[in-house]
């Protein structure tokens, strides 16, 4: 395994997120209760959250109560309230029960054509109304082949961070576009590579807050590869997409932390 060291003074605690997309109804709701129940009321070895569909997002929240399960949207909009039909606001999220929020996601920036500058915006209203903002951002495969990965995640990153983000209310999430839901997988010095650039990025922008900013890496992450990626440098957890919908298989990417 390729390895670097790391450029914290210790390891941060990691976060393990699911992000359900567009997938799940009133009848799913029961999976975060078993997932509960899999992980049991010890202490675990990283922060564990769940991001629904806002349709179910109140009923899971009241599903998830007592656990160590924290829940959390896909998005939200720059507005607090207003006339956008179709949107939700960060403060409804968090009435619902939410405490993350998902921004910048690859599939929101290519199908909603959301710019850097529309997702610091989207940060900024995250951090207002008490949300963690978990900010993705990554290459496409054409510009990963052109060798133009690094500077399109720094400049993504750069543009992306809003003036409010600190260590506590924002996390970043490293996606290759061309990993998410295909099964490909950047090789371990790949991952290694994007995120100590990330990382450098961090610390130009905010400091020693930069390098107590947690960075995941989703892209295809599953059981079987869960436990190399989590112990590459400046990995400090993963956002999972279709492998996070069953409990049963995600609690064994959380068991890999072991």
């Amino acid at each position: 395994m390729v390895k670097t060291a790391k450029m914290q003074d210790k390891p941060l605690r990691k976060l393990i997120a699911g992000n359900w997309k567009m997938n799940g109804l009133r009848s799913n709701v029961n999976e975060v209760k078993r997932l509960a129940t899999l992980i049991g009321k010890a202490p675990a070895n990283a922060d564990i959250a769940v991001c629904p569909p806002s349709t179910i997002l109140f009923q899971m929240a009241q599903a998830a109560k007592g656990s160590l399960i924290r829940l959390g949207g896909q998005d939200c909009h720059v507005s607090k309230a207003g006339a956008h039909t179709g949107d939700i606001s960060a403060d409804m999220l968090k009435n619902a029960g939410a405490r993350y929020v998902i921004i910048g996601h690859s599939e929101r920036r290519t199908d909603h054509g959301e710019t850097n500058a529309l997702v610091a915006q989207k940060m900024e209203a995250a951090h207002e109304a008490g949300l963690v903002a978990i900010m993705c951002l990554g290459e496409t495969l054409s510009e990963r082949k052109s060798g133009k990965a690094l500077s399109v995640i720094g400049a993504q990153l750069r543009g992306s961070v809003a003036k409010t983000a600190n260590a506590k209310n924002t996390v970043l999430a490293y996606e290759p576009v061309w990993a998410i839901g295909t099964g490909l997988v950047p090789t371990n010095a790949e991952i290694i590579a994007a995120h100590r650039h990330l990382r450098k990025n961090l610390v130009r922008l905010m400091g020693n807050d930069g390098l107590k900013t947690r960075i995941l890496y989703g892209g295809s992450v599953k059981p079987s590869n869960a436990d190399e990626i989590l112990n590459l440098a400046n990995v400090d957890g993963a956002l999972v997409g279709g492998a996070s919908l069953k409990a049963s298989d995600f609690i064994q990417i959380i068991r890999s932390l072991g």
